[in-house]
Parts: C-alpha cells; sequence; structure tokens
C-alpha cells in the first residue's frame, strides 16, 4: 500500500491541536488494514520526520435512528504518532 492511501486525512480537533504543541503528538485517520509499522513508515516518507511511538484506536461506528429507519456510522481507525522533540509537523 502506498503512503497516501494509508494516511487518510489529519485530525484536527481540539485536543490534538494542544497535543501537537505540547506534546510533540499529531492525531491521523489511517486505514482499517494498517498496522503501527505501515503508519510509521507512511509519516516518515510523507512529513520526513523521525517516529518515537504509534499508538493506534479502532472507533466503532454509531448506530443512529431517523425517520426513515435505523443504521450505522462506519467504523474507522486513529493513529497518534509521537514526533521526536526535535522534529514538528504543521498542519496548518
Amino acid at each position: 500500500m502506498h503512503a497516501t492511501q494509508i494516511i487518510k486525512k489529519p485530525l484536527i480537533t481540539e485536543k490534538t491541536t494542544w497535543e501537537a504543541d505540547a506534546r510533540n503528538r499529531v492525531s491521523f485517520q489511517v486505514d482499517m488494514k494498517a498496522n503501527k509499522e505501515d503508519i510509521r513508515n507512511a509519516i516518515v516518507e510523507i512529513y520526513k520526520v523521525r517516529v518515537e511511538k504509534v499508538s493506534t484506536q479502532v472507533r466503532k461506528g454509531k448506530y443512529f435512528r431517523n425517520k426513515f429507519g435505523t443504521g450505522k456510522t462506519n467504523s474507522w481507525k486513529k493513529a497518534t504518532v509521537h514526533i521526536h522533540e526535535d522534529d514538528k509537523i504543521d498542519l496548518f
């Protein structure tokens, strides 16, 4: 899998923006089939930074109801990447 297929998009929220500044961590939405080593290699290839640690979570889809019946949102995978203290990823 190519690096741009593994990393789908960066997650820009209040918490992840604070972590990027204070703790040098950045969060991404990644492909469900990607493992930690694939994610590490993709971040190094795209952003040219040193990765110290990768943490992943599988976020389960939520069920909902509306006037047409029931449904479910898609599950997705979140990766939090710990960057070396001398490196930085600017998403803005």
